[in-house]
């Protein structure tokens, strides 16, 4: 699963001739992003950035819906019936045949 994080572009440069880059914000937190699959960005756009390269175009409202989700997946993943195990056992069950399911229900 990847994971793209929406930032602001506050600055585009290309350092040396090389690349266009950008300082992108991420609620508080500038890094820089590599710019080049999206020439068409300019400062004040909204950008999805997955491991330091922006890869598309957003506009403000579906920022904030994914910030929002990212939100959500957090509160989740601190609620105690999803929490993963310390230990997986050794050998995992092996799983049942359709004529195995079905035979489940009858007793």
């Amino acid at each position: 699963m990847c994971l793209g994080i929406p930032g602001k572009v506050l600055e585009i440069h290309t350092p040396d001739g090389g690349m266009p880059m950008g300082k992108v914000e991420f609620g508080g937190i500038a890094r820089d992003v590599c710019l080049v699959y999206l020439p068409e960005v300019v400062v004040g756009d909204w950008v999805l950035v997955h491991v330091g390269f922006a890869l598309s175009k957003l506009d403000e409202q579906e920022a904030r819906e994914i910030f929002s989700y990212i939100e959500q997946i957090g509160e989740l993943a601190e609620a105690d019936e999803l929490a993963m195990p310390d230990e997986l056992p050794d050998e995992l069950p092996e799983a049942l045949s359709p004529a195995e399911r079905e035979g489940e229900g009858a007793a």
